[in-house]
């Protein structure tokens, strides 16, 4: 039987955390070639030994640096020749407070990795994209409702719908489909930062 992934090349950006890496193995496992992108260089590691085979390659970087992420994409190109999949994954959660009080550093480092990364990592890849390719972009429930104080999150990831649909519009006539995906609760360190932050809030208003 076939793979559904055979020789595809599928670049992973939040490679280190939970999802990304529960992607990589499947992806490889269905015969992609994977390049992982995190900040983490020692967590990128673990996970590319821990998947195995020479067809999980790795990468450190920040994804809201032009720079970086264009070094992450050439090293791509340069390892396996080219680029079928973007995986725009990487994010972090800020914090949970009023609208006075919320600090304006985190609203803006929030965006920035969500955001901005996405519109980096797809500014730099698109240009090597095979045509009929495909950019997926995790949002998040976060992206089509909203939750007291959570400024930061909420607005990132309904601004990357909006990113989706420039992307789509413009790679249609390329064939490379864009799409979000809107992930509920998932059972990791990053849904226990977002429910610890969130108790804390409502413990102390009694909402």
């Amino acid at each position: 039987m076939s793979k559904q992934m055979q020789n595809k090349v599928c670049v992973i950006t939040g490679g280190a955390g939970s999802i990304g890496a529960a992607s990589a193995k499947l992806l490889q496992h269905e015969g992609a070639k994977v390049m992982l992108v995190d900040l983490s260089e020692p967590a990128l590691k673990k996970i590319a030994a821990d998947i195995g085979g020479g067809e999980v390659a790795w990468c450190a970087a920040d994804v809201t640096k032009s720079d970086q992420v264009k070094n992450a994409i050439g090293a791509t190109v340069a390892r396996f020749g080219k680029i079928d999949v973007l995986f725009s994954n990487a994010g972090n959660f800020g914090t949970v407070a009023p609208i006075a009080d919320y600090p304006e550093d985190v609203f803006d480092s929030v965006l920035a990795v969500h955001v901005r990364g996405a519109f980096l990592c797809a500014k730099h890849a698109v240009p090597h994209m095979n045509d009929g390719g495909s950019i997926v972009i995790t949002s998040s429930v976060a992206g089509v409702t909203g939750d007291p104080g959570v400024y930061g999150y909420i607005t990132a990831k309904h601004a990357q719908v909006g990113l989706m649909r420039v992307l789509a519009k413009e790679l249609a006539g390329r064939n490379i489909r864009v799409n979000t995906v809107h992930p509920g609760p998932v059972d990791n360190a990053f849904q226990l930062n977002v429910e610890q932050k969130l108790g804390a809030v409502i413990g102390r208003d009694g909402t």
